[in-house]
């Protein structure tokens, strides 16, 4: 039987994220000593070794939880399981693909930047100068107040 302090160890977990789990219910083999401590053995090792990995993929708490009761219920949830894996899947892309428009949009402030640094481009970084500016970024601007947030982005 392992402490916390032996299983942060073991998972690589902080012992507060161990304590935190178990008491999430997401440890169902946990046990309790006579005097109330945690106490974990091989099949709670593996359960915190499947939680971080569930967690480093981006899984929310309240699916990992999902997870664990389906998992408690047996083979009968293995469709689900596979079914929950395949929208936490989905949802990563979609979160993949946000990151990389991100990523494009701070290469084009970046590149932007190096261009005023070399004195070649006016500061059309700062907002102050935008009033100054306007005119030679038309598309940057709201057309109205009524204009797009993906237009606002583009600033």
């Amino acid at each position: 039987m392992y402490t916390v302090k032996n299983a942060a160890q073991i998972t690589g977990l902080t012992e507060h994220a161990i304590r935190f789990y178990t008491d999430k219910g997401l440890v169902p083999s946990v046990q309790r000593s006579p005097n109330n401590i945690r106490m974990f053995d091989e099949e709670s090792i593996n359960w915190l070794h499947g939680i971080r990995c569930l967690k480093q993929s981006g899984m929310p708490l309240e699916t990992i939880k999902l997870y664990v009761d389906l998992c408690l219920e047996g083979e009968t949830t293995i469709q689900q399981r596979y079914e929950l894996m395949m929208e936490h899947q989905e949802a990563a892309r979609r979160k993949l693909e946000e990151a990389k428009r991100h990523i494009a949009h701070l290469e084009e402030k970046t590149e932007l930047y190096q261009s005023i640094l070399k004195g070649a481009s006016l500061d059309t970084m700062n907002p102050r100068n935008w009033d100054r500016i306007q005119h030679m970024h038309s598309d940057v601007f709201y057309a109205s107040s009524a204009g797009s947030v993906e237009e606002g982005y583009k600033a």
